[in-house]
């Protein structure tokens, strides 16, 4: 795909991999909006990069519509579409009970957050026969028999794979291509409530952005594709 003058939507894109694919887009001549419920973070970024910006909550559908309406008017269109937002937090496998709160919010922002803002910006690619869509999952989509303190985490990822090779499945002769991003560890603010033993060892933003962007530029793309550690 030529990323020049393309109309980008990236959810998550105040900081961590959704800050640093906007610059990358950015740089590859690519018209970003950048997304999510941080206004403050949300104006930083987009000034630092000089993007636009849009301020919206992937758990509520009608934000995510607005966010569409939104790239329309300024475009009057849409091409990629990354859902990019995710939240992670651990429970303890002693703890009495889970923090239902927190695991509704991994659900909510993780899994509902990526069908919300698929649904919606299906709607205008489905009616020119054309876009990307981008999931950000994870490779613990891939294998859940480390997750440990992370479980539902994992679960709320398993779900997202779940859903997007069912898009692809009913997407795949329509035009609209849709992207599996499995990352391993990445050193982002994600990892604020759960330092993982192995932090230190994770990607650069850099370097997964910079996989994702030459993905999506080649000539046959892989739509499933596994990101890991260069030592791994």
């Amino acid at each position: 795909m030529e990323l020049k003058d393309k109309i980008v939507v990236i959810t998550g894109g105040s900081e961590g991999l959704g800050k640093t694919l906007a610059q990358y887009f950015h740089n590859e001549g690519s018209k970003v909006i950048i997304s999510s419920k941080n206004k403050e973070e949300l104006e930083k970024s987009a000034n630092e990069i000089g993007i636009d910006y849009f301020v919206a909550d992937v758990t509520k559908e009608d934000e995510m519509e607005k966010l569409v309406e939104f790239a329309l008017q300024k475009y009057n269109t849409l091409d990629v579409w990354v859902n990019n937002a995710g939240v992670l937090y651990s429970f303890l496998s002693e703890d009495k009970y889970i923090d239902v709160a927190k695991a509704k919010e991994m659900f909510d922002v993780n899994f509902f957050g990526t069908i919300f803002g698929s649904r919606q910006a299906l709607k205008k690619m489905k009616s020119v026969n054309s876009g990307a869509i981008i999931n950000i999952i994870s490779t613990a989509a891939l294998d859940a028999t480390k997750a440990k303190n992370l479980k539902i985490y994992f679960a709320s990822k398993w779900a997202v794979r779940a859903y997007t090779e069912a898009l692809n499945e009913e997407y795949k002769n329509s035009g609209i291509s849709i992207f599996a991003v499995y990352p391993g560890g990445i050193k982002t603010k994600l990892w604020r409530n759960y330092k993982h033993e192995k932090f230190d060892e994770f990607m650069a933003l850099e370097y997964v952005a910079d996989i994702i962007i030459n993905n999506l530029k080649s000539d046959n793309p892989e739509h499933s594709l596994i990101i890991k550690r260069p030592t791994a």
